[in-house]
């Protein structure tokens, strides 16, 4: 019997997601998401903060192994007014901006929101659906609640106004993940 060759079907290598944000609580779900999709996803968090400018990130990389299907997201609130212009300069990026901040994301998970809020107002809303949330803290109650009601929260935020007040474009990443 004569032996055949076998022709490699080669690999499909998925693409690494960089993410660079700037808390602790962006820090946290962005490791839930990255558990729950079993992605791989970098996550810089904290360490450039406002300071993230196109260097800072090709410099980051330059050490990594990386694939042209990677992408690289920017995941920070636009509490502060120049934050944006900063953020939407930086080339190659994908911006996942939310206004006033991140937390909106979970508040949408449980309520449609429409009209401007500040943080500590998108904060006390929180509180009244997850009882003695904190920033930065992600417990699995929280996890299992923002999984269960993902489909809403992605339906509310696409119909509100890029990076205006209350606006987020996390569920780009989610649709990303699932895609």
């Amino acid at each position: 019997m004569s032996r055949q060759n076998r022709i490699s079907k080669g690999k499909q290598i998925n693409p690494t997601f960089f993410i660079f944000c700037e808390g602790e609580t962006e820090e946290q779900y962005i490791s839930f998401l990255r558990a729950k999709y079993r992605l791989p996803i970098v996550i810089d968090a904290k360490i450039a903060g406002n300071r993230i400018t196109s260097n800072y990130i090709r410099n980051y990389k330059s050490g990594r192994v990386t694939d042209p299907k990677d992408k690289t997201y920017l995941l920070y609130d636009l509490d502060v007014p120049e934050m944006l212009k900063k953020l939407e300069s930086i080339q190659g990026t994908v911006l996942l901006s939310s206004n006033p901040c991140f937390e909106l994301w979970y508040l949408l998970h449980y309520q449609d929101h429409k009209t401007e809020i500040s943080s500590a107002e998108c904060n006390k809303k929180i509180c009244l659906h997850h009882k003695g949330y904190k920033k930065g803290i992600f417990d699995f109650k929280l996890q299992q609640k923002l999984s269960e009601k993902q489909p809403n929260a992605i339906v509310r935020a696409s119909k509100l106004v890029k990076h205006k007040n209350p606006s987020t474009q996390v569920y780009q990443l989610i649709k990303e993940l699932e895609g």
